[in-house]
């Protein structure tokens, strides 16, 4: 199959708890035949629902960080004046560089007169291609204060990509990252259509605003749902009026409903389970669809 017939969705919201990744593993569910991609790799959890088999894992490496080799050092100490970051220490007669503080800057490297510092490229953290109960999924961790996580959502993307094709799968549904940062550029750019959950709260409309003017800058086409919509009617209005006036398809509502806390708990999606927000999820699966 090739790049041309295959659509890419990604589920976007301005903001954290907004029900997006429990919208996406519904998606994945109602999907049939999908590859899954979980972009949100700083704080990955589409995982916890889908409950996936891990069949690849592969070391995710970007930057660079120092390491002193102890029995070439002759402890001048130009390494530890020289690094703006504070990350060199002396311990106990021996000069140490702190992995987190290192930014990868190369400064002591360079100026080491005994040359006694390594460069060696940096583990950030770790992809991996997994099976799961409703196709295959690609999916990341960042490592602890590990950055370039919009590196990290890219090469999880092109993976995503390379097993659609090799597997003929015509569509690819993405976890995006809460917020308008690089990693959701990263999640965003290229993308078939997005789909933003948002909240009928004033930060809700806040942050949408701010997602859909991300994807208006980069030609993506979007849509919008609200999720728990009918804790705030009025503002659930004033949100789709909002969507429509920034050019954003409005696909429908979803109810607050106690059996999306249930569907979590028993590492479901919640169109698994009997329940109302279940049927509005799949009423907004198939405006969606319509979109693609």
């Amino acid at each position: 199959m090739s790049k041309e017939h295959i659509r890419e969705l990604v589920v976007l919201s301005g903001k954290g708890g907004t029900g997006k990744t429990s919208v996406t593993a519904s998606f994945a569910l109602l999907a049939n035949k999908a590859v899954l991609a979980d972009c949100d790799v700083d704080a990955a959890d589409l995982h916890l629902l889908l409950t996936p088999m891990v069949e690849q894992r592969h070391a995710f490496m970007s930057g660079h960080e120092a390491i002193i080799r102890q029995q070439d050092c002759t402890g001048c100490g130009i390494c530890v004046d020289s690094c703006r970051f504070d990350a060199i220490r002396k311990e106990e007669a021996a000069y140490r560089v702190d992995p987190v503080a290192c930014e990868g800057c190369s400064v002591c490297y360079r100026l080491c007169p005994d040359k006694a510092i390594d460069f060696p490229e940096r583990v950030c953290g770790e992809w991996m291609v997994s099976g799961t109960r409703c196709g295959p999924m690609v999916h990341a961790q960042l490592g602890v204060a590990a950055e370039n996580s919009g590196k990290l959502v890219t090469t999880v993307r092109e993976q995503a990509w390379a097993v659609a094709v090799d597997k003929r799968i015509p569509l690819i549904i993405s976890d995006g990252p809460p917020g308008i940062g690089c990693p959701v550029i990263a999640s965003l750019s290229g993308v078939s259509l997005a789909l933003v959950v948002t909240e009928p709260t004033v930060s809700g409309l806040h942050d949408l605003q701010r997602v859909l003017a991300l994807a208006r800058h980069f030609s993506v086409p979007a849509a919008v749902c609200v999720n728990k919509w009918d804790i705030n009617p009025q503002q659930t209005e004033k949100i789709e009026a909002a969507a429509r006036s920034a050019g954003a398809a409005v696909t429908g509502r979803i109810r607050y409903d106690r059996a999306v806390t249930q569907a979590q708990l028993q590492q479901k999606a919640v169109v698994e389970l009997d329940s109302g927000a279940g049927d509005d999820i799949r009423v907004v699966w198939k405006q969606v669809t319509e979109l693609l």
